[in-house]
């Protein structure tokens, strides 16, 4: 009788793995940009599986056990995001990523209240998703209010509290910044708002599963989640929204309703349980994987500014998540550096902004010279991040910086004694 079930077919792969074994010929670079994006933890990936396989069903599907088994499926997931920032997990709208639940905070807030309220308040060195929707926000009439950050990366809070006016609807500003790692005085800002009436966003996705939140403890309205930023999938993300006083926001999106009529959409029932259970991981873990990047970064830091004169931290020493290190190394171009360090993979800025050539938004808020700002370069070091690989990252940019600097004239004067700033360069 013929076979029933699944029968293989045999597809011909020779050309893919090809290009696959001359790629795994070259080694590739060690991996040090978690604050782009990071690795899917293998527990993540046990999890999801099966909802990519077997239990496919449409979680919206009311009419059989397909249907009934993704939305259970869904509802735990909603359960682990919500237990890790200390919601209830009716507050949580699953939605594509931190740029959407961005997207939605502001311009759901700012379109729902728009007939008393004209007003909002944001920071400088926010995500360029935040600082864009504020931009279309302008557009349609409303007033945006940018805020300065210090020299330390960090808003003044006079300058907040000064900033709200009767008809602010909002204010958002991020808990640990992309670029810098900064902390912001998340609860302060909180009681701030809560005491003045204005909702309070936060784009958390540096921060969620890597330093404590609980949003009612800080005071915190509406906050932004991504997936593959905690070791999750990408694709997915949540938005928190807090239904005691209860927050509205006119959706950006129409269609069947789903997700409370937030954010209509056939939820993704495998990306969601990744999510879900990247958080629960990350709940699990968070004491230990913050004490061990701690370390690590303390490693990096230390070798790099014993080996190396004239190295700058970017942002504040103090309140600051450890593993994300923003170091300028003066008279050397970043660009060079990056192509020299070839085989570890970092950044000089933000993945968003990387294709452009202006220096950093974020490093020229905090008052960063010019040259300094070219010269930066941003090292993760996440969860799956070595010793080993720590090391050899420090080792390869003392070696390379040093090898830049002999090359550069600018050095050459630095160390002759001659002040830079006290030249007249002339224009030819």
């Amino acid at each position: 009788p013929p076979s029933r079930g699944l029968r293989l077919r045999v597809v011909d792969h020779a050309s893919q793995s090809a290009v696959a074994s001359e790629a795994e010929s070259v080694l590739r670079p060690l991996y040090m940009d978690v604050q782009a994006t990071t690795p899917l933890d293998p527990r993540v990936l046990d999890a999801m599986l099966p909802y990519l396989i077997n239990f496919y069903g449409n979680a919206h599907s009311r009419t059989h056990a397909y249907g009934w088994e993704s939305e259970a499926a869904m509802e735990h997931s909603r359960q682990q995001v919500a237990s890790l920032i200390g919601a209830d997990p009716r507050e949580i709208i699953f939605t594509s990523g931190a740029t959407e639940s961005n997207n939605i905070a502001i311009k759901g807030v700012a379109r729902f209240y728009r007939s008393r309220k004209k007003h909002l308040i944001t920071t400088q060195t926010e995500h360029k998703c935040v600082l864009d929707s504020c931009r279309s926000l302008e557009a349609e009439g409303f007033r945006v209010t940018y805020l300065p950050v210090q020299k330390s990366g960090i808003i003044d809070l006079k300058e907040l509290e000064a900033a709200i006016q009767p008809d602010t609807s909002l204010v958002s500003v991020m808990t640990v910044n992309n670029e810098i790692g900064v902390k912001q005085p998340i609860a302060e800002i909180g009681r701030i708002c809560s005491s003045r009436k204005v909702y309070f966003h936060t784009d958390a996705a540096q921060a969620v599963g890597k330093i404590p939140l609980d949003v009612n403890n800080m005071k915190i309205d509406l906050m932004s989640i991504s997936g593959h930023k905690i070791y999750g999938p990408k694709g997915v993300g949540a938005i928190y929204i807090r239904r005691r006083p209860r927050v509205r926001v006119e959706a950006l999106q129409s269609g069947g309703g789903q997700e409370r009529g937030m954010r209509s959409g056939t939820v993704p029932t495998p990306l969601v349980v990744g999510l879900g259970t990247a958080c629960e991981v990350a709940q699990q873990e968070m004491e230990y994987d913050h004490k061990r990047i701690s370390k690590l970064a303390e490693r990096l830091i230390e070798k790099i500014t014993k080996s190396l004169p004239d190295v700058v931290m970017n942002g504040d020493p103090e309140h600051h998540y450890p593993g994300c290190i923003n170091l300028s190394f003066a008279y050397v171009e970043g660009e060079s550096l990056l192509m020299a360090l070839k085989d570890v993979a970092l950044s000089s800025g933000s993945a968003c902004t990387s294709a452009s050539l202006e220096p950093s938004y974020v490093l020229r808020a905090i008052g960063t010279d010019e040259d300094l700002a070219h010269s930066s370069i941003r090292f993760g070091i996440g969860r799956f991040t070595t010793e080993e690989e720590v090391d050899y990252t420090a080792e390869k940019c003392i070696q390379h910086v040093k090898r830049l600097r002999e090359m550069s004239p600018l050095w050459e004067m630095v160390q002759d004694g001659i002040d830079l700033k006290s030249i007249k360069w002339t224009q030819h």
